[in-house]
């Protein structure tokens, strides 16, 4: 899986992330949220305080006993352990999708900033990672790296590190089990592609016609002589 896809599944707006399996899976294999936390280097209470958390949204997930002839301990649910099959299906869904589904945008670098630069496309201008030997590229962007935002609540650039955004409408919505294949008109001769979960199509209430804000990470992004 590439790192820049953060996977995640939502339930009454709580994430479930990779954070949360490492957790469980922790917690599976040691029998003990305590000794689970130290082996991941994080807080005890933290950790139990998040186990809460997930609870709350996705119901029971760890089943706790306290101390008899056994000396207690911890185990997951079966709930845990659908939620991790879940959680591991969307993974899979996302990069077999994202390995053969880019969008690649023509342009001119423009300026330099050490390995980034700006790259002037149809679409508007990129940050990206640019070669240092040419100036006409490609810019290429694969679904995992495009997050798709509410116009209403797309985060200040001061507030993300995605500093690439553009204003777009939906084309078209191939849907999945698990994940939907979204294309975005940006203004360029092709469009962005965003893998979006089922949980985020609904949210985002997403149909063809819809306004969107596309936004993607320069480090993501990276220019290649055309």
């Amino acid at each position: 899986m590439d790192a820049s896809f953060d996977a995640q599944l939502r339930a009454d707006s709580v994430e479930f992330t990779q954070q949360d399996v490492s957790l469980l899976e922790a917690v599976d294999e040691i029998g003990s949220i305590h000794k689970a936390a130290d082996e991941l280097g994080r807080s005890y209470s933290r950790s139990h305080q998040r186990i809460t958390v997930l609870e709350e949204a996705f119901g029971t997930l760890v089943e706790r006993q306290r101390g008899g002839s056994g000396g207690g301990g911890s185990t997951l649910t079966e709930n845990a352990y659908e939620l991790l099959s879940r959680f591991e299906r969307l993974c899979t869904g996302y990069s077999s999708v994202a390995e053969t589904t880019e969008a690649v945008l023509d342009g001119t670098v423009v300026t330099r900033t050490g390995e980034l630069g700006t790259v002037t496309t149809a679409a508007g201008n990129v940050r990206a990672i640019v070669p240092v030997d040419t100036d006409t590229v490609q810019v290429s962007l694969r679904a995992d790296t495009v997050t798709l935002h509410d116009p209403a609540e797309t985060p200040t650039e001061s507030a993300t590190s995605a500093r690439n955004r553009f204003d777009g409408c939906v084309l078209s919505i191939d849907r999945g089990d698990a994940i939907s294949l979204v294309s975005v008109d940006v203004g360029a001769e092709d469009p962005l592609y965003a893998l979006v979960t089922e949980d985020s199509r609904e949210r985002l209430q997403l149909e063809s016609g819809r306004h969107i804000v596309a936004s993607f990470k320069a480090t993501a992004t990276r220019a290649t002589p055309k």
